[in-house]
C-alpha cells in the first residue's frame, strides 16, 4: 500500500494500491476496447432503481477472457495493466497462434510468463484446468458453475475458493464467506488467487473519492423527515425508534432470508455461511 504524508486532512488517512506490479508505458489494446452507456442506476424506463449511483470518471470496458478456450495453446504474459471497470488487475496475453486476450491477472504472475489451458496443464498461477484434477487444499479462481460457461465466481480483487474433496462427479469447494458448495468437476478453474491483494486495505480520505468512481452521496435514514424514512424525525441525533432495521419503504432487512427456498441449487450447498 501507498500512503501519503499528512499534508492536507484528506490526504492524512488516504492509503492508496501500489501499483508498481503494473508493466510502465503500456497502453491498452484498441481491438479489446469498447464503450459502456452509462445509465446512473436507471433501468430502461428511465426510473432509478439503483440508488447513490452517476456521474464518475470517464472509462473504456476491458473485453476480459473468463472462458480461455485455447485449449493447449500457450500464452506469454506482455503486460499487467490497470482494469478500471474492476478490482483487480488484468494480463495482456499473447497466444502462440498470435491472438490476444486479457484475463484476469493472478496474484505473482510477472510479464514474460506462460500460461496454458489443458488438461494436462502444471499447477502454477495462471494456469486453467478441470477442478477434478486439482490437489485438494489448493486455491483456485475464476470457477465456473456450469461446464463451458466461463468463470463466474472468484473473481474480484484477492478472491480464491478453496479445493476440499473431489467425489460422485462433484468438486466440494469452500467459499471466502465459508459456504461449501459442490460444482461439476468437468469445470474449468484457474490456479492461484486474483491479484491486487491489497485491495480492501484502500481508504479515500475525501467524498471525491467516492465521486471519481461514481458513487453519490448517502443520506443516514435518522437525518431525514418521518414521511421519508421509518428512521426519520425527533430531536438531534435520536435513536431509529423501530424495534427491526428497515429500509426506506419499511421493507424488513438484517437477518432476514433472501434466498429463494424453491432455488434449484440449494442442493448442491454442503454447508451454508455463518
Amino acid at each position: 500500500m501507498k500512503q501519503y504524508k499528512p499534508k492536507t486532512q484528506s490526504r492524512r488517512h488516504m492509503t492508496v494500491v501500489d501499483y508498481g506490479i503494473l508493466t510502465p508505458g503500456v497502453k491498452p489494446l484498441k481491438s479489446l476496447l469498447s464503450r459502456r452507456t452509462n445509465r446512473a442506476g436507471r433501468n430502461s424506463q428511465g426510473r432509478i432503481t439503483m440508488r447513490h449511483q452517476g456521474g464518475g470518471n470517464k472509462k473504456l470496458y476491458r473485453d476480459v477472457d473468463f472462458v480461455q478456450k485455447k485449449f493447449g495453446v500457450p500464452g506469454r504474459v506482455e503486460a499487467i495493466e490497470y482494469d478500471p471497470y474492476r478490482t483487480a488487475f488484468i494480463a495482456r496475453i499473447s497466444y502462440k497462434d498470435g491472438d490476444r486476450k486479457y484475463i484476469l491477472a493472478p496474484h505473482g504472475m510477472k510479464v514474460d510468463d506462460v500460461i496454458v489451458t489443458s488438461e494436462t496443464a502444471e499447477f502454477t498461477p495462471g494456469n486453467r484446468t478441470s477442478l477434478k484434477r486439482i490437489p485438494v487444499g489448493m486455491f483456485v479462481h475464476n470457477v465456473e458453475l456450469a461446464p463451458g460457461k466461463g468463470g463466474q465466481f472468484a473473481r474480484s480483487a484477492g478472491s480464491s475458493v478453496q479445493v476440499l474433496a473431489n467425489e460422485d462427479g462433484y468438486t466440494h469447494l469452500k467459499m471466502s464467506s465459508g459456504e461449501v458448495r459442490k460444482v461439476s468437476w468437468d469445470c474449468f478453474a484457474t490456479i492461484g488467487q486474483v491479484s491486487n491483494i491489497e485491495h480492501n486495505l484502500v481508504v479515500g480520505g475525501k467524498a471525491g473519492h467516492s465521486r471519481w468512481l461514481g458513487i453519490r452521496p448517502t443520506v443516514r435514514g435518522k437525518a431525514m423527515n418521518p414521511r421519508d424514512h421509518p428512521y426519520g424525525g425527533g430531536e438531534g441525533s435520536t435513536q431509529r425508534g423501530t424495534k427491526r432495521p428497515k429500509t426506506k419503504w419499511g421493507k424488513i432487512t438484517g437477518g432476514r432470508k433472501t434466498r429463494n427456498k424453491k432455488k434449484w441449487s440449494s442442493k448442491l450447498i454442503v454447508k451454508r455461511r455463518k
